[in-house]
């Protein structure tokens, strides 16, 4: 049996929440520190973020800009809902140690994720 492998520049976590707490979702400070930590743990830097509090307590809106890309998130707390997404590249970097960090903090009790390889750049086979 053969084994094949890719050569890419980056890994992209699209990722569905369900479950998580409405007061969670609507604070503002709380998700930006978890997003912080987050890209942290991914072995990112951090170069900049920008979080929004939408009015009536509607939910969030926050990025963080990493060297090697972007996490983002967006809430409903009305549904118990947040989309993330989390894109880093390079080697020494991992999406899904960051993932670990938001499941931790936000407590979901279901996360859906989808995860592409971005700018593969060759797709290797071996004969087995």
């Amino acid at each position: 049996m053969g084994a094949s492998f890719s050569r890419f520049l980056g890994r992209h976590l699209v990722c569905e929440l369900h479950g998580i707490s409405p007061d969670i979702l609507r604070d503002k400070e709380l998700l930006r520190d978890m997003m912080l930590k987050a890209a942290d743990a991914s072995g990112s830097t951090v170069v900049g973020d920008y979080f929004y509090k939408f009015e009536n307590d509607m939910g969030v809106t926050g990025v963080v800009v990493v060297a090697e890309s972007h996490l983002s998130i967006h809430t409903w707390p009305e549904y118990g809902y947040a989309a993330v997404d989390v894109f880093t590249c390079g080697t020494h970097t991992d999406p899904w140690r960051a993932l670990e960090v938001l499941r931790e903090g936000l407590k979901p009790d279901r996360v859906d994720v989808t995860e592409m390889t971005r700018g593969v750049l060759e797709q290797v086979s071996l004969a087995g």
